[in-house]
């Protein structure tokens, strides 16, 4: 028998993920020299009321990107632009009023990070990001 998985089990088994599955670089590579793999950071409101009480999760891959802000159950996608130096993810949902209700990501490396902000209508917020650290996920998933 199969059962419909809702959408938002679907953003809750993406979100994990984002944070147990995903393809790292190695540690000692720069942002700069190789922006692929995963980046962990937790968002700083500038303005308004933005999920920055938890983890956001960017994932660069050579053709796409995925950013969660605040592991949500939202899920921004994008296209880095060719070099890999500018990454732009973006959702857009509406409101209860049936207005649009865009959230984007902006970011770019710098030195070892990834730096960028997140924004909504009702939201500001910057973020650097950084590659995780351990290996404790690895070990779960049996990969060595």
């Amino acid at each position: 028998m199969r059962f419909p998985v809702s959408h938002t089990l679907r953003a809750h088994l993406l979100v994990g993920a984002l944070l147990l599955g995903g393809a790292t670089s190695p540690a000692h590579a720069s942002a700069q020299d190789d922006p692929l793999g995963d980046w962990v950071g937790t968002l700083v409101t500038d303005k308004g009321a933005c999920p920055d009480q938890k983890p956001s999760i960017l994932q660069v891959r050579s053709e796409r990107l995925f950013f969660a802000p605040g592991t949500g159950t939202l899920v921004l996608r994008g296209v880095p632009d060719k070099d890999h130096k500018r990454f732009h993810a973006q959702l857009l949902l509406k409101d209860m009023k049936d207005r649009p209700l865009p959230m984007v990501f902006e970011g770019h490396p710098d030195g070892d990070t990834i730096v960028g902000v997140y924004g909504t209508p009702n939201c500001r917020a910057h973020i650097v990001l950084t590659r995780p650290q351990g290996s404790a996920w690895k070990n779960f998933m049996g990969d060595q």
